[in-house]
């Protein structure tokens, strides 16, 4: 089928469907590029965390978004959710959030890196790391 064959959409029309699809993959191209170094730093604190986490903490993860360690220091149980802050609830006898805690490094670090800190000062100064938390009241949700 020649292009003779074909209908013509009218000028006006095709410029507009023109002109839309440049605009979509410049606003693509754009996101592409400024999450570029964003997803590259969260994927090597993912993957730094996963390195440390115990094959029940891994499994827990993978399956729930979130791993569970206990205290050093009380032997109580914390959940770490994924994410950066008010991200730990404790936990009572029945797996319940009891109270959150809320402490992250000083400065601006992927989810993982966070997660890995939060799970290293628990586990490690449990006391520590409690005496610069901040508690909130957690809400209790099915995550």
């Amino acid at each position: 089928m020649s292009s003779e064959q074909l209908p013509a959409a009218p000028a006006p029309g095709r410029l507009r469907i023109m002109l839309a699809n440049g605009l979509r993959a410049a606003r693509d191209g754009w996101d592409w590029f400024r999450d570029l170094g964003r997803n590259d730093c969260e994927a090597r604190g993912q993957r730094l965390l996963r390195e440390w986490l115990t094959p029940e903490q891994l499994a827990q993860y993978d399956v729930c978004d979130y791993f569970d360690v206990t205290g050093c220091h009380s032997g109580n149980r914390y959940r770490i959710y994924h994410g950066a802050g008010t991200n730990i609830h404790e936990l009572d006898e029945f797996g319940r959030p009891k109270t959150g805690w809320c402490f992250v490094p000083r400065d601006c670090l992927a989810a993982g890196d966070v997660m890995l800190a939060q799970k290293i000062a628990l586990e490690a100064n449990e006391r520590a790391a409690l005496a610069i938390a901040r508690s909130f009241a957690p809400r209790w949700t099915a995550r």
